[in-house]
């Protein structure tokens, strides 16, 4: 099955908690806190892989989350970092955020590596918050949390010459010939359901032929099996268009070549301007000289011209030939020009307040961190929120949008009761 397209959702891992603890020894019950940070959670990582062919592995399972940091432990020991999740794709793998279709990366090279998304920091330890003033505190932070997110994964082939032509004449059995490709190949339309990649050889040199399924007229407007496989011609040096030259199929090798030139320009000018050169194949066919000779006087020298047959081989060498002495002088494939999008942590310390009644509701980033950092139940955690609120100048806010002794300030999740 093949697949180049998916939707999947992302997590990297959550941060450890730090924790509460002190230390305990004969004679003495509290020496002093000793509580740990947590660890930090792993990262989620893409990395290219030249092994790949297909998405397919992301068709079935469509959800990844990286593991969590662990809780920090006594005696200051730090919590385990979470692992990190490694997502293997194909070459020529973009990756896009789905919700504002930016370009995250072009995994173009074998290897390549890319943190898409970055674990939660661990939380603080008690040990962390003692200080001159502050000589047992009852209290620690919390691990960061993460945010799930949703990215596209589209591969768009990487080969240096792409095979394109009407279904049925001669695509895949070239492929064949020239690599050591093993498509499908059959008599009937549409043998060819994906793309398939093969490394032809000319003498101490090689070339990646990709044989592009099948195009019909519509192709370019969703008809048939084109558009599906349209975008894997994109990153491609130059086009070899296959075309039968015999028409047994019933069509004229000419109206042949105009429409599949005619649906390249419609999906995208810049693959018209492709080099391309024209293969007549099936020569071996009565009648198909006549053809090529009546082909040859409308195409004029716009393209060059190879004649092949397929089934017995003839010509093929000197196509590799045609095609390697034009690859050398054409520029290399490049990964596509994006300005790369990555998910950040908010820097800014923000927040809004919403009033509903008696009842106002704070939340924004800096509400995430007090969650973090404050402790309900312990007084000194409380006092350093409330001095949070007024260093901020919330709470002089509140006042100014009618918040009386009789109000309810609920800040993340959590219900006080308004004191000036």
């Amino acid at each position: 099955m093949f697949v180049d397209r998916a939707i999947i959702t992302i997590k990297a891992g959550d941060g450890g908690s730090g924790i509460t603890s002190f230390v305990h020894y004969k004679g003495k019950v509290s020496g002093g806190p000793d509580g740990g940070d947590g660890g930090k959670g792993g990262d989620l990582i893409f990395v290219a892989d030249k092994h790949l062919t297909s998405l397919v592995d992301y068709y079935y399972k469509t959800k990844y989350v990286a593991e969590n940091g662990s809780q920090g432990g006594p005696k200051n020991c730090f919590g385990k970092a979470g692992q990190d999740l490694v997502l293997k794709v194909p070459l020529g793998t973009v990756i896009r955020d789905r919700e504002s279709g930016n370009i995250i990366a072009d995994m173009f090279t074998d290897g390549q590596k890319k943190i898409v998304l970055v674990g939660g920091d661990g939380g603080k330890g008690n040990a962390r918050f003692a200080n001159a003033r502050r000589h047992a505190p009852h209290f620690s932070q919390t691990g960061e949390k993460t945010q799930t997110k949703q990215v596209v994964l589209e591969l768009k082939t990487i080969a240096d010459v792409g095979l394109v032509g009407f279904p049925n004449v001669g695509k895949s059995t070239i492929l064949s010939k020239i690599t050591r490709a093993r498509p499908k190949i059959a008599n009937y339309h549409f043998t060819t359901l994906s793309p398939n990649l093969g490394i032809a050889e000319y003498y101490d040199n090689q070339f990646v032929v990709a044989d592009i399924p099948g195009l019909i007229e519509g192709a370019s407007d969703g008809l048939g099996l084109g558009i599906e496989f349209l975008k894997h011609i994109e990153r491609t040096r130059m086009l070899v268009h296959v075309i039968d030259m015999s028409g047994v199929e019933g069509r004229d090798p000419y109206d042949d070549y105009l429409k599949i030139n005619k649906e390249l320009k419609n999906y995208s000018p810049v693959l018209a301007k492709l080099k391309q050169i024209i293969v007549a194949n099936k020569l071996d066919i009565y009648g198909a000289e006549e053809k090529l000779k009546e082909f040859k006087e409308k195409v004029g020298r716009k393209h060059r011209i190879v004649t092949v047959s397929a089934v017995t081989g003839e010509g093929l060498d000197k196509l590799k030939k045609v095609i390697y002495d034009i690859l050398v002088k054409l520029p290399p494939v490049k990964p596509l020009e994006f300005e790369e999008f990555n998910y950040v942590k908010p820097d800014r310390l923000d927040y809004e307040i919403f009033k509903e009644g008696e009842t106002f509701v704070i939340e924004g980033t800096l509400i995430d961190v007090l969650k973090r950092n404050v402790v309900m139940d312990d007084m000194h955690s409380l006092a350093y929120l409330h001095k949070v609120l007024r260093d901020r100048g919330i709470i002089k806010e509140l006042r100014q949008m009618g918040a009386t002794d009789k109000s309810t300030i609920i800040i993340g999740g959590e219900e006080f009761e308004f004191v000036d």
